[in-house]
C-alpha cells in the first residue's frame, strides 16, 4: 500500500485545494500525535489501520484515497501499518482490520470496520467532512445525552447540556427548543419564553419550538383557572357546565393527567360540539401540539376524536 511520505498540512495558499500528497500520508507511532491528534484540531483526519497481509485492506485503501482526493482537502487520510506500529491500534482496542477511525478536535469521533464499496465510503466522508464535521458529531452526541436525561426525568441535567450546546451554537434550534421545554418542566416560564425569543424566524415551526410554545400558553391559562375541587363540585351539580369541565381539563393537563384532561374535552364535544365556537376541539388540538405526536395520550385521544367526528 504505497503512500506519500513527505507532506505539509498547512493551509493551501489563497484557499486553493490541497494536493493529494498533502492530504494522504503514512504515519508512525512517534508521528501520530502530530499527524493525527494535532491536525484533527483543524479538520477531520481519517486513520486507516492496515497490514500488508490483509486482503480487504488492499481493496479498501485505494477507495479511501480516491474519495479523500475528491473531497478537495476537506479531510485528511493517514495510513498506519499495524504490523510495524501496533501500539496505537492496541490503545484504541482495534481487533480486526481494515479499520478506519475518524479523529476530530483531538479525539476519535466516528469510524467503521471492514471494507466498504465506494458509494458507502463517499457517504461516510461526506457526512464527516462538513466544515464543522467534528463539532457536528460532538453536538449530536450532546443532543443524544440531553434526550436521555429528559427521558429519565432529569430536566435540570438536560437543561445544562442544552445550554452548553448553545454556548457553541447560539441559534441551534433543537437545543433552544430543548432548553425551553426543560425550563418549563422546571417551572421557569419566563426563562423559557426568553429562550424561545432566540429562535430564528424561519425555524418557528419546528416541532420542539411549537411544543414549548403550546406548553407556555397552557401554563398561562391554567394560572387563572382557580380551584379544581370547586370545579368538580360544579360538575356534580350540573354535568352540563361545560366551562367548569373545560377549566378542569386545563388543570388536569397541567398536573400531567393527560388522558383525563382529553376525556373531559371529548365529553364537551360529544354533548355540544358548537360550545364556545368549537373551543373543546381547538383546545384538544393544542394539547396534541404540547404533548407531541408520539405521546401515548395524544394517540389515544386522536383515536377517540376520530371516532367522535366520523361515527
Amino acid at each position: 500500500m504505497p503512500g506519500t511520505t513527505t507532506v505539509s498540512y498547512g493551509a493551501a495558499p489563497n484557499g486553493a485545494a490541497r494536493s493529494a500528497g498533502e492530504v494522504i500520508k503514512d504515519t508512525t507511532t512517534a508521528a501520530f500525535p502530530a499527524d493525527v491528534i494535532a491536525e484533527s484540531k483543524s479538520q477531520p483526519v481519517l486513520v486507516d489501520f492496515w497490514a500488508p497481509w490483509c486482503g480487504p485492506c488492499k481493496q479498501l485503501t485505494p477507495v479511501l484515497e480516491k474519495v479523500v482526493r475528491a473531497a478537495g482537502g476537506r479531510v485528511k487520510l493517514v495510513k498506519m501499518n499495524i504490523d510495524d506500529h501496533p501500539a496505537i491500534a492496541g490503545q484504541l482496542g482495534i481487533q480486526s482490520i481494515p479499520a478506519v477511525i475518524v479523529f476530530a478536535d483531538g479525539k476519535p469521533v466516528d469510524g467503521f470496520m471492514g471494507s466498504l464499496p465506494e458509494s458507502k465510503v463517499r457517504e461516510f466522508i461526506d457526512r464527516i467532512a462538513s466544515p464543522d464535521g467534528g463539532k457536528d458529531a460532538a453536538i449530536q452526541s450532546a443532543l443524544d445525552a440531553a434526550t436521555q436525561a429528559v427521558e429519565t426525568g432529569d430536566a435540570a441535567q438536560a437543561a445544562q447540556i442544552y445550554a452548553a450546546i448553545l454556548a457553541e451554537v447560539p441559534d441551534h434550534v433543537a437545543a433552544l427548543a430543548g432548553l425551553a421545554n426543560c425550563l418549563i418542566e422546571l417551572g421557569d416560564l419566563e426563562q423559557a419564553k426568553a429562550t424561545l425569543e432566540r429562535v430564528p424566524a424561519d425555524k418557528k415551526e419546528d416541532a420542539g419550538v411549537r411544543a414549548a410554545e403550546a406548553k407556555i400558553a397552557l401554563a398561562d391559562q391554567v394560572a387563572t383557572l382557580g380551584d379544581p375541587a370547586a370545579l368538580e363540585a360544579r360538575l356534580r351539580e350540573n354535568p352540563k357546565d361545560h366551562q367548569a369541565r373545560f377549566d378542569l381539563a386545563m388543570i388536569l393537563n397541567a398536573k400531567g393527567q393527560r388522558h383525563e384532561a382529553a376525556d373531559h374535552l371529548l365529553a364537551i364535544m360529544k354533548a355540544d360540539r358548537a360550545w364556545n365556537d368549537d373551543g373543546a376541539r381547538k383546545q384538544l388540538l393544542q394539547f396534541f401540539d404540547a404533548w407531541g405526536a408520539g405521546d401515548e395520550a395524544s394517540a389515544t385521544a386522536r383515536r377517540k376524536l376520530s371516532s367522535l367526528l366520523f361515527s
